[in-house]
């Protein structure tokens, strides 16, 4: 095993083919070296490189992020000394996607603003725009003179398709915007502990983008100097072998496929209990998680009484739930639930 130091921007193998996930197999940006990209402590150091990168040179410039999000970005941009501002995104009585507040607020937004988005299975709530309104979207940002952030953390994980999870971002490249995109391995291959991810800037051209790269290495430096090395072995092993990334394909299918089969059957199992709320949202959700609509005072209970534990705001780890113990998550909900 090599113990030596990888470079400040990372495993060239493995970030070769992070970007061929997100840019596509055939991508022309990928041909004329028009992406500036460095490998990250996971997609919280890709998220934390960019702040900073955004503060030393866009210093005047604010990140808008969504209403909710991963608490996690909040103290990112915070600690990067980014002024924060939110936009719309959860509509708490349609337990969907508060499209309008989200149009208005991009709109509403200072020109040249930064917006954060979840390239797909938003966390926590599971709402993810539709292909239709993702245009709308990038119409919109691209209007305002916006710069799109993606942070990708669940690539696969969504429908059970890498290429299909990555449709938002293809759409902005489409329509001709510079973004940037941060990347991770910890859920859709399991490599939480290796820390193992990436952060890429499409620039104007290959100039620019020796230039930014430099730049994000210049910040990597005083920040942890050098990536780990064991975790991008295993992904460039996995995806620079066709058969060895064919089978992961279909493990990562199975996965998400057995998540979504698991929103079905627990709100088949609501509906069976005769819940006299709509239980829609579970299966118009996608991702790892639910965002359930229960109470603080309902999660509580569930705790209290039923001993299943998920966080406060009613988000529940689809991840968890298996044809042994859907059956009793359901009755649990249903008897928390049903005199709401």
């Amino acid at each position: 095993m090599n113990m030596e130091y990888l470079p400040m921007g990372g495993s060239v193998k493995m970030v070769e083919e992070t970007l061929k996930l997100a840019y596509g197999e055939t991508s022309e940006f990928l041909k004329d070296k028009r992406i500036a990209t460095v490998q990250s402590l996971s997609g919280t150091g890709a998220c934390r490189l960019f702040a900073d990168f955004q503060k030393r040179f866009r210093p005047d410039s604010q990140i808008y992020i969504p209403v909710p999000t991963w608490a996690n970005h909040h103290n990112i941009w915070r600690d990067a000394q980014v002024p924060q501002r939110t936009y719309h995104y959860y509509h708490p009585e349609t337990k969907g996607l508060d499209f309008a507040g989200l149009i208005d607020d991009i709109k509403n937004a200072p020109s040249g603003s930064f917006f954060l988005l979840h390239a797909c299975a938003h966390n926590p709530t599971g709402v993810d725009p539709s292909e239709e309104q993702w245009k709308d979207i990038s119409y919109q940002i691209k209007g305002k003179g916006h710069f799109a952030f993606f942070d990708m953390a669940y690539q696969g994980f969504a429908s059970g398709d890498p290429e299909k999870d990555a449709k938002a971002i293809r759409i902005f490249l489409e329509d001709g915007h510079l973004i940037g995109i941060s990347q991770s391995y910890a859920k859709n291959m399991g490599l939480y502990g290796q820390r193992v991810g990436c952060l890429s800037l499409l620039c104007e051209d290959e100039k620019q983008a020796v230039a930014v790269k430099s730049q994000l290495q210049q910040l990597a430096r005083p920040m942890y100097s050098n990536p780990p090395v064991h975790g991008p072995l295993i992904v460039s092993t996995i995806l620079g072998d066709p058969d060895l990334k064919n089978l992961w394909l279909r493990e990562v299918k199975e996965m998400a496929d057995r998540i979504i089969g698991m929103r079905t059957a627990l709100r088949e199992n609501l509906e069976k209990l005769g819940s006299p709320l709509s239980w829609e949202h579970m299966t118009n959700q996608i991702g790892m998680f639910c965002y359930s609509g229960m109470t603080p005072e309902q999660v509580d209970r569930l705790t209290n009484e039923f001993h299943i534990y998920l966080t406060r705001n009613g988000r529940i780890s689809m991840a968890g739930v298996t044809t042994g113990n859907v059956a009793y998550l359901a009755n649990a909900i249903h008897e928390v639930t049903k005199s709401a």
